[in-house]
């Protein structure tokens, strides 16, 4: 298999079932950020943190794969004539996002409350879960500016959603891992 292929040379590229759009347009500009926070999170994996962790991960990012493949795939193609769909892969399901909530559960139960907004950082791997969090986020506005204007299997969404508070979580568990200062922002008041 060649990596290039030379049929984007002009600014073009194909979704999935054949369709040719602007490299500029949201689809791409969606499923672009969904890989590019895949990558982010590879970065967290090589982290030294614990193996659960890791393990989350992997699937998660298992996981941000098939939210590419859904947002990569033309809506008008997405069945097949035989009436199969296209995408023949299992979807982001009920229990991708109930394993991310439990996840955030387990962690929280050894982290000390909440009682104010954090400052990222402390620590390089705490740096970067924080803009893993911030990428999640985008992907996440590009791919609701997008289903608005072409609905798609809405836990796609919410998968997105939960996964940047289970970043933000994590983030706040390898503080406490690696006992890094977590900085409270407390706002200066008008004088």
């Amino acid at each position: 298999m060649k990596i290039y292929t030379k049929t984007g040379d002009k600014g073009t590229t194909a979704l999935f079932g054949g369709t040719r759009v602007p490299k500029h347009h949201i689809r791409i500009d969606s499923y672009g950020t969904v890989d590019e926070l895949n990558s982010h999170i590879g970065l967290i994996r090589d982290q030294d943190i614990d193996e659960l962790s890791k393990q989350v991960l992997v699937t998660i990012q298992d996981k941000l794969f098939t939210v590419g493949a859904v947002l990569a795939t033309d809506p008008e193609k997405a069945m097949l004539k035989s009436g199969k769909k296209r995408l023949n892969i299992p979807t982001i399901a009920d229990e991708d996002i109930e394993l991310l909530e439990n996840e955030m559960d387990r962690m929280n139960e050894a982290l000390p409350p909440m009682t104010h907004f954090v400052l990222p950082g402390g620590h390089q791997t705490v740096s970067f879960c924080h803009i893993a969090r911030c990428v999640c986020r985008r992907a996440e506005r590009l791919a609701t500016a997008l289903y608005e204007l072409e609905p798609f299997e809405g836990t796609t969404l919410q998968y997105l959603n939960r996964l940047s508070d289970y970043l933000f979580v994590l983030a706040r568990k390898l503080s406490h891992d690696l006992k890094a200062e977590e900085i409270k922002w407390i706002p200066s008041k008008n004088s």
